[in-house]
């Protein structure tokens, strides 16, 4: 067996070698649509003989070794623990072996948050008033532990409150905070995006805490909890009534002494990164899968599958000679809230993200009860979060032609904003991906056009201890692993409908009076 696939190999990179090198020496000569055209479809005979060679049967043995890693260390892989360690472990050794140049990145996670003592909320002036814990505001989880005292900002309220929930836009963008002062304390009304996305934004323009009030209409007046998910603020954070918040707002100049008595104890895990050794490096085809699982089960398609998908098509490319450079991630904290991913592209300049030309996702790729969701790059069905960063329609249609030309069905699916792909497309990185659906419920239609049982999820156990390798649809791993090697071949060779975001850098770089041009920070 071992040597049938050494030989195996020896004709696939034989073959690249023997198709590409003329191409590329011959490119110069050729006018540019002729050479693009001929590039494309190079790439994709090429894309086809890569996809042939991950078979969904070796995609397996990597399960069964991540089930075999769940069972020796407490029947789970989540992060923090024995399980995603050893699993880590057992990638890197794979990709170690394949000659790829890997390294690690730091991932932090919270373990656990106290909160010692209530938080205090008090009006300093114009008037001398004390709020009621938890009657009038309560804690949001997990604040950071800190003592402010300091002149309130309201960030564009809608006052009085629409009739409408969900209206008010009130520090969903960083230009809400122009004007902000460094220093003081933002007063930002509930409403239409996420409470992190505001309190990142309050923290990028220098605020010292943070009170949130509830936006104002019936069922949407009182202080709650809940978990932003969000440890690193380095500031209090609150959540009060809605009277509070309009009492606050009522007086230019209002100052306020906000505490909060709380600490998160920080656990610490790595990330896994591969890149070749070969191909263009400013030229990157990224290609991730979450590690890590939940602590309720082994996690064998939740995401073992796309973990061990992804790991074998690295396997299978590990000696072509690609055109680009390829870098493959294992992310952890997912399951934590994409902790490692966002924290990866985090640490990257901007420079750096400019470099990757792409980002390929996937997660949960062998779901029982499957549908073929693709990442709807342009929008197309109209629902949700809108169209990824340019490019994401071209990766979309890629997948598409893939099941197309095989004549299987395939349907779009949101960037809601659940896998590692966030932090790429917040960053303006086009994304795309397979997904074969969580928790949610198939349709009548699509068991009708993908087979399947209508009105049962499509994996019944999700985040639950049955996710083990009895529950991998074998059919749908076998489709979609092939799948994953078609689409990262064919852009380790064509990045033809890819914007060279790194040209336009340079270009921007070159037309600009040096030294008096900031640095462009990351996307808020």
């Amino acid at each position: 067996m071992r040597l049938t696939s050494r030989r195996g190999m020896v004709r696939a990179a034989t073959l690249v070698t023997a198709v590409t090198l003329p191409l590329a020496l011959a490119a110069p000569a050729a006018t540019a649509g002729t050479a693009a055209s001929a590039a494309t479809g190079v790439s994709d005979v090429l894309a086809e003989a890569l996809a042939h060679q991950v078979k969904g049967k070796n995609v397996k043995k990597h399960l069964d070794a991540l089930q075999s890693i769940a069972d020796a260390n407490g029947g789970n892989r989540a992060v923090g623990t024995p399980g995603y360690d050893a699993s880590l472990a057992y990638v890197r050794d794979k990709v170690t072996r394949a000659g790829y140049k890997v390294s690690t990145t730091d991932v932090e996670f919270p373990v656990k948050w106290e909160e010692f003592s209530p938080s205090v909320l008090q009006q300093v002036s114009p008037e001398a008033k004390t709020y009621v814990n938890p009657t009038d505001f309560v804690t949001v989880t997990p604040s950071s532990g800190g003592d402010v005292t300091a002149q309130i900002q309201v960030v564009d309220p809608v006052i009085p409150p629409a009739p409408v929930p969900n209206t008010s836009t009130a520090g969903c963008e960083s230009s809400d905070f122009a004007g902000f002062v460094p220093g003081r304390i933002a007063l930002i009304q509930r409403g239409t995006c996420a409470f992190i996305d505001k309190a990142l934004n309050a923290k990028a323009a220098g605020a010292a805490g943070v009170i949130f009030f509830n936006e104002g209409q019936p069922g949407r007046t009182d202080p709650f909890e809940f978990d932003i998910r969000e440890w690193r603020f380095g500031f209090p954070v609150v959540i009060a009534s809605t009277a509070v918040g309009l009492d606050l707002a009522d007086s230019p100049g209002t100052v306020v002494h906000l505490k909060v008595d709380a600490k998160t104890t920080v656990g610490h895990a790595k990330n896994l990164i591969a890149e070749s050794r070969l191909g263009a490096a400013g030229e990157v085809v990224m290609v991730g899968a979450h590690l890590d699982g939940v602590p309720e089960g082994p996690g064998i398609n939740d995401n073992g599958s796309g973990s061990a998908a992804v790991l074998e098509t690295a396997l299978k490319m590990a000696h072509l000679p690609t055109k680009n450079r390829l870098r493959f991630a294992w992310w952890a904290g997912e399951e934590l809230g994409l902790l490692g991913s966002d924290q990866y592209v985090a640490g990257l300049s901007q420079a750096e993200r400019d470099r990757i030309r792409l980002y390929l996702n996937f997660d949960m790729v062998a779901s029982p009860n499957d549908v073929t969701f693709l990442y709807d790059g342009d929008d197309s069905d109209a629902e949700g979060s809108g169209p990824g960063p340019d490019g994401s329609a071209g990766i979309e249609k890629v997948f598409e032609r893939y099941y197309g030309k095989r004549g299987l069905p395939y349907k779009g699916t949101d960037f809601d904003g659940r896998s590692d792909y966030g932090a790429f497309i917040a960053n303006g990185i086009p994304s795309g991906g397979i997904f074969t659906g969580a928790e949610g419920i198939k349709t009548a239609e699509e068991a009708a056009r993908f087979g399947g049982t209508a009105g049962a999820p499509y994996d019944p156990c999700y985040h639950d201890v049955c996710d083990t390798i009895s529950n991998i649809n074998a059919a749908a791993l076998d489709r979609n692993a092939k799948a994953i090697g078609y689409a990262t071949a064919r852009y380790a060779y064509d990045l033809t409908g890819i914007p060279d975001r790194n040209a336009a850098a340079r270009t921007m770089s070159a037309t600009a009076a040096p030294a008096r041009v900031p640095a462009h920070g990351a996307a808020s």
